[in-house]
């Protein structure tokens, strides 16, 4: 039924079209006129032979003629008759079969072509969108953004350039929209004036070019772009950049963030409000070998243990799961409850050897951001980096190949207590993991990864931790668009809160099974502004009030399935 509707609408768009319709009624009159005198002198010429026949019969002796089927069911005997048959064949050749395809094709087959395109990447959305989402490049980073928009039913759309490309996307089922994304045609065709956000994850130059362009119109329109450079920040701030994302620093922060080593205390990964996520390494503490419940964390110190890690696998503990010696305790709490843990266990901890330094493969943007995160925490480090034009007199390079073992023998790998490795190829840094996997079963060795198709590939290679470039980004992104500071978990571990489901409301923790059921932890509630930490089991679940969770991307996953409101 959308057939018709959709030729029409195609061949009325243009006065090119138009004028071809006009074409396209002429050869139909010419095969009319046609097929009237070529069945009238079919009439006259068998008359002329004795044999007598219908008008009709004259009608469908010239169909079956000009469309070359030929039943010789009817024929002259006469050569002005066989003549007169040939011309009727050949006129029929050219007018059927070969205009009438290369018509059909140019004014049907075409024009549905073009509308199906145009309903799967259009240039324009309904004039009712309302906050919806903007994203003028299809990457790593937004792919992931889409995910989580997605999991949250939030609309958005992608804008791409190439109708080829935009139909590709499309079969992955990506909502695109075909446009120049430095026209402000574009944008108002989208109704960015009614958006909740614009992202712009191009090149620097392209960022700037799209805030300029989106400012001529839209001045309060909340952008979110990234920069490569460091230098590109305040440029982009100036043309009207909301929040520039150096995504590279966010990332060496993380890894930093991740490392055992230095002081050994707890190492804060994330805050909300009061509620602060911390990760402890446990070896060389009492915590060895008791049972969660036999280490009493909450009861002592105020304390959710809301996961552990165990060689990159992040386990859901029970009150009867065994802490390991390379046990590393993920926790949520207050600031002073984490004080208390560490004045009475980050003595204990012998992560380090003085005077050992942690290895940085890599002397890239993260690379360089992991080294002034060590620098500040007085972390000692050396940085394993190929290219000597990056810093030739710095005594923390250790200059050759990470895959060599006298590079590693130089940077002290036999006594470093880890290696971050920060290259920007998941297949160097699945290699390099794989190898220094090899020689040190008893190091930490934490990766990035650019794709998020190769964080199992890191883990199974012998990662302890991985960081997604593409999940970090999507994270902060999706942050800023709830006015929400970024969460540095790692790769795997999400932080996420909302408005209590109506489903919850009115019972307790206990009884809403969130744990049994979707593997999240609610590590706090907010209740008309005050927010609970650790609230206890017996707590009632109130219409108003909102949780907040941390669990894997696929328990999180599991709860909004489970509990969408």
């Amino acid at each position: 039924m959308k057939f018709f509707p959709a030729i029409v609408s195609t061949l009325t768009s243009s006065k090119i079209t138009k004028s071809n319709i006009s074409l396209l009624i002429k050869y139909i009159l010419v095969i009319i006129t046609l097929i009237a005198v070529y069945s009238i002198l079919f009439h006259y010429l068998m008359a002329m032979e004795g044999q007598e026949h219908s008008w009709i019969t004259g009608l469908y002796w010239t169909m079956v003629v000009m469309s070359t089927l030929g039943f010789g069911d009817i024929t002259f005997t006469s050569d002005i008759g066989r003549v007169f048959s040939i011309i009727v064949l050949l006129s029929g050749v050219v007018l059927l079969l070969i205009l009438l395809p290369f018509i059909f094709i140019k004014f049907f087959f075409a024009p549905w072509m073009e509308a199906q395109s145009k309903s799967r990447a259009p240039r324009e959305l309904p004039s009712d969108t309302h906050n919806h989402v903007i994203i003028t490049n299809y990457d790593p980073v937004t792919s992931s953004l889409i995910e989580k928009l997605a999991s949250y039913k939030m609309d958005y759309v992608v804008v791409v350039e190439e109708l080829q490309r935009a139909l590709e996307l499309y079969d992955k089922d990506i909502k695109v929209a075909v446009g120049n994304i430095d026209d402000p045609k574009t944008y108002s065709n989208l109704q960015a004036q009614n958006a909740a956000l614009i992202v712009a994850t191009n090149s620097d130059q392209m960022n700037t070019n799209i805030t300029l362009t989106l400012r001529e119109d839209f001045e309060h329109l909340p952008i979110i772009t990234t920069a490569e450079s460091p230098h590109s920040v305040n440029i982009l701030q100036m043309a009207g950049s909301s929040r520039v994302l150096q995504l590279y620093e966010l990332l060496g922060n993380s890894l930093a963030a991740w490392t055992i080593a230095g002081d050994c205390k707890s190492n804060i990964i994330g805050r909300y409000e009061q509620l602060v996520i911390a990760q402890a390494p446990v070896i060389g503490t009492p915590l060895v070998g008791q049972t969660l419940a036999q280490s009493k964390l909450r009861e002592r110190f105020g304390l959710t243990v809301v996961g552990i890690w165990e060689r990159g696998n992040f386990i859901i503990p029970t009150p009867d799961t065994v802490i390991e010696r390379t046990s590393v305790l993920v926790f949520a709490g207050s600031d002073i409850s984490i004080g208390k843990y560490d004045e009475v266990y980050s003595f204990y901890q012998i992560c380090k050897v003085a005077g050992d330094p942690v290895i940085i493969v890599g002397g890239g943007r993260v690379g360089n951001t992991v080294a002034s995160r060590f620098r500040e925490a007085d972390v000692p480090y050396l940085i394993i980096e190929k290219n000597r034009k990056r810093s030739e007199d710095d005594s923390h390079f250790v200059f050759g190949d990470a895959a060599d073992i006298h590079t590693l023998e130089k940077a002290w790998f036999e006594k470093a207590p880890a290696a971050l490795i920060t290259s920007h190829d998941d297949a160097t840094n699945i290699y390099l993991t794989k190898y220094l996997r090899s020689l040190r079963a008893d190091m930490q060795i934490l990766s990035r990864a650019s794709e998020d198709r190769n964080i199992s590939t890191l883990h199974r290679a012998g990662a302890d931790f991985v960081m997604s470039y593409a999940s970090l980004g999507a994270n902060a992104i999706f942050n800023f668009l709830r006015n929400e500071e970024t969460m540095l978990l790692a790769e795997g571990l999400n932080f996420f809160h909302l408005q209590a489901p109506r489903s919850l409301v009115g019972k307790t923790l206990a009884e809403s099974g969130i744990r049994e059921k979707t593997g999240c932890t609610a590590v706090a509630i907010k209740h008309q502004g005050n927010t609970s930490i650790n609230p206890e089991p017996s707590i009632r679940i109130d219409k108003d009030d909102e949780l907040i969770l941390i669990g894997t991307y696929d328990a999180e996953s599991s709860f909004l399935s489970n509990f969408s409101s």
